[in-house]
């Protein structure tokens, strides 16, 4: 028993990464028979997680081998994300496969219980018109997040007292849903992203992935080793939103001066580049707007890149002296600084690291849509992943 767990544990996460699309593939991988791999595959269909469809070649010796498809009307989780300028909720099938997603602008409250309630109400609501079973449910916050508590320790953007007990919240705000989510869990938000872009985008293949990127207010860090997320002994690791790169810079919530979050993030790069920010609309979005569209037409926005592209390269420069990352990935208003001051950047990370060692690492826009959501809900899936059998005895989860 507990070797057809773990064999099909191994199986789907396979196929939920990619690595495999029929069984053969998957025999081989598993270095089983075929038997056992029909078995195991088999099972997983009975679970509602994949489809197993007759297709031309693909086998051994011209053999006619089945496709493995993941099951589109099969198990979803619920993915959310809060930031300061509203939410956003999704349910998420395997292989990262976004099916409804809603974004909603809006003031959060700073009570975080009310400001979660919506959430759920969504989610619930996303729930129902899909049909679909809940395999788990996930949060991601613009906050540190402890572990194992899940509590938002500083929601500096969002208002919330410390610790606020964000995982349990939204478990409770599910449940008074009458969505029955087996486990809950909550990231922050870049760490979610970074996970995702490092399963089902730019970061694939990396043995030590760091990832800065900016949210809707601040700079956030994360860094993935052998493909696990580092969090530190408790879950603050990474916060490389509070890596100082001005000592006379601007004062930054956390208590320090200049921080690559108020030095960097899209509302610094608006004031630099000598735009008001217009009510209804997230800073980050007008700032990435402002970037793309008048960059080559406006000197002002040329000289506020350069300066932000400059900040960002030492606050990089000191992150790889540490780390010594094989990618580099931005995201967020840092990923269109890479399109258009790529030469400063990348020089710059160069001429900050010892021996010019940076100026061997790749550094790499994201590519993923949703990633914070597809990430988050990568962490919902984690129990199925390493045991599907999980869904038929959610209490062993």
């Amino acid at each position: 028993m507990n070797e057809n767990v773990s064999l099909a544990g191994q199986a789907i996460t396979l196929i939920h990464g990619g690595q495999v699309r029929t069984r053969s593939a998957l025999t081989a991988e598993l270095g089983v028979s075929r038997a056992t791999a029909g078995a195991v595959t088999g099972r997983l269909r009975e679970l509602g997680l994949i489809e197993v469809e007759a297709g031309p070649g693909g086998g051994a010796h011209g053999r006619p081998s089945h496709r493995l498809l993941i099951d589109p009307g099969g198990p979803a989780v619920i993915a959310a994300q809060i930031h300061p300028d509203g939410y956003e909720v999704a349910l998420v099938g395997l292989g990262g496969r976004i099916s409804q997603a809603e974004r909603v602008h809006a003031e959060m409250s700073a009570d975080p219980a009310r400001a979660l309630a919506p959430l759920a109400a969504d989610a619930a609501r996303l729930l129902r018109a899909s049909g679909r079973r809940c395999a788990g449910a996930a949060l991601a916050v613009a906050s540190a997040v402890s572990s194992p508590g899940g509590d938002a320790v500083g929601a500096l953007y969002l208002g919330w007292p410390p610790n606020a007990p964000v995982r349990d919240l939204f478990a409770r705000c599910l449940e008074e849903q009458s969505v029955d989510a087996p486990g809950c869990v909550a990231v922050n938000d870049i760490n979610a992203a970074a996970l995702a872009e490092h399963r089902h985008g730019a970061g694939a293949g990396a043995s030590v992935l760091l990832m800065v990127a900016t949210g809707h207010r601040g700079v956030g860090g994360a860094l993935v080793l052998g493909g696990t997320l580092f969090t530190g002994s408790g879950g603050f690791g990474m916060e490389a939103g509070h890596v100082a790169v001005d000592p006379d810079g601007r004062p930054c919530p956390c208590g320090n001066r200049g921080c690559l979050s108020v030095e960097t993030d899209g509302g610094r790069f608006l004031e630099a580049a000598g735009r008001q920010p217009s009510p209804g609309s997230p800073d980050l979005d007008q700032a990435i707007a402002v970037l793309r569209d008048s960059y080559d037409s406006d000197p002002a926005v040329r000289a506020a890149a350069a300066g932000l592209a400059g900040y960002l390269g030492l606050g990089l420069a000191g992150l790889v002296n540490v780390l010594n990352p094989d990618r580099i990935l931005l995201g967020g208003l840092h990923r269109y600084l890479l399109e258009s001051e790529p030469r400063l950047l990348r020089e710059t990370i160069a001429e900050r690291s010892p021996w010019n060692r940076g100026a061997e690492i790749p550094v790499r826009a994201t590519t993923l849509d949703h990633a914070t959501l597809i990430g988050a809900a990568e962490l919902a899936w984690q129990p199925v992943l390493d045991n599907p059998e999980a869904l038929d005895d959610p209490a062993g989860r």
